[in-house]
């Protein structure tokens, strides 16, 4: 069975984006944090996408190793990001690429279906959709990425759950410039 994996970056509020679905706040991640995402990134088999957050990536890593300035890590993260399969779920869209396919059907259903396979864990991002996850009691851990910023709302880590969920501490780490990292699993 495979594990599944929610990690974004937030602001200090709980936020993963402003109302206008802005991500800018965070500003670039330093060395440490970006070698730590790439670490990430690298260690899963299957990432998993909501409409927003695919066509945030796909717009920047398909070509992100190709830019004149890029570093040895956001070389390696382009590199990956296209290499590792991904599965996008939306209504709204027709047709994805970069080693994606799409599912516009239930995605509960597709992601419970992912997680009785056998293979390195996935990795889900986007609120709605991890949100979807989280109440379905599918995620296995919790990766937070806290940046220390308020930006005053937008769209929660959180979404409302029906019930309580709960976690036991797996680590906390602390990078340069405040943000914290502190991950959970969830007891089971």
């Amino acid at each position: 069975m495979r594990k599944l994996i929610y990690a974004m970056n937030l602001s200090l509020d709980g936020y993963i984006a402003t109302p206008g679905d802005d991500i800018g706040w965070s500003g670039p991640p330093n060395q440490e944090l970006f070698q730590w995402w790439l670490e990430h990134e690298q260690a899963g088999g299957l990432s998993l996408y909501g409409r927003k957050l695919w066509e945030t990536m796909s717009s920047h890593w398909p070509t992100g190793d190709q830019r004149p300035d890029a570093t040895a890590a956001e070389i390696a993260y382009a590199r990956n990001w296209r290499d590792t399969p991904k599965v996008v779920f939306s209504s709204t869209i027709d047709k994805v690429d970069w080693n994606s396919r799409l599912v516009t059907g239930d995605a509960i259903a597709e992601i419970t279906r992912l997680k009785a396979e056998d293979g390195d864990p996935m990795h889900i991002g986007g609120a709605t959709l991890a949100g979807a996850a989280v109440r379905a009691g599918l995620v296995d851990e919790y990766a937070v990425v806290t940046h220390p910023v308020l930006i005053g709302g937008g769209t929660p880590f959180f979404t409302a759950l029906h019930t309580w969920i709960h976690l036991n501490h797996l680590e906390t780490r602390t990078f340069p410039g405040g943000t914290v990292l502190t991950r959970y699993a969830t007891r089971r």
